[in-house]
């Protein structure tokens, strides 16, 4: 079995309790697999965003303007070269089977996170417009959407427009509500993304929900930026 990421060959030591259970399909040789880094230690309970603070600045910031749509955002890794590459090449170059790389950590983390609320709630992919996903031919947040073994509904659309890793800070703040909402929802809803950066994009699709009556809106993003 080779590596996803760099195809060198994966070397699996094998003991007594392989010979009973099987062993876990590796998918990464350990330096690549190092290079991703978990989030750790102190975080910011709204979004994840390393902080020695309960809660970032950015975050109060989006509490003192308003009354806040999304409850919180649980992210598993941090943004770095290594996996800015990796989400480059998935994402942009087509390259479909790289999501596999994140799934065990992906799936484990939402137990962890969200464990208590999966009976009662959905989850809902930030989708891409009709001509984005065309390009790529694959929407992420579905695919990350799909490993968790939820119910999955997507009932938002989008709307065509510039691409997020385009636009400035303040010209993703700002930017106008590209969603619109294809169904009313009654459950909790978990917003599934690949990356968390302002939280504008989350916190847009959490409005719509919320003025469609849904009770609560958490999100679950593979990556903090």
């Amino acid at each position: 079995m080779n590596c996803l990421w760099c195809d060198e060959e994966i070397i699996i030591s094998v003991s007594w309790t392989d010979f009973l259970l099987l062993p876990k399909r590796k998918v990464l040789c350990l330096k690549c697999a190092g290079d991703l880094k978990f989030i750790s230690g102190s975080r910011c309970i709204v979004c994840s965003r390393s902080c020695d603070g309960k809660i970032c600045s950015d975050c109060q910031r989006w509490r003192n303007k308003t009354k806040d749509p999304l409850a919180m955002n649980q992210s598993v890794f941090l943004y770095n070269p290594a996996i800015k590459e990796m989400i480059s090449k998935w994402k942009y170059r087509g390259d479909y089977c790289l999501g596999d790389i994140f799934k065990e950590s992906f799936v484990q983390t939402f137990k962890t996170a969200f464990g208590n609320e999966i009976n009662d709630s959905i989850v809902v992919p930030i989708p891409l417009s009709d001509e984005r996903l065309l390009e790529r031919g694959f929407n992420q947040s579905a695919m990350l959407a799909d490993y968790l073994q939820v119910e999955k509904k997507e009932i938002l659309t989008r709307i065509h427009g510039e691409k997020q890793s385009k636009k400035t800070r303040i010209e993703r703040i700002s930017a106008r509500n590209p969603f619109s909402l294809n169904a009313v929802v009654s459950n909790k809803v978990i917003l599934i993304d690949d990356i968390y950066t302002t939280g504008a994009t989350l916190r847009h699709a959490a409005t719509l929900l919320q003025e469609a009556g849904c009770p609560k809106v958490s999100s679950f993003t593979l990556i903090r930026g």
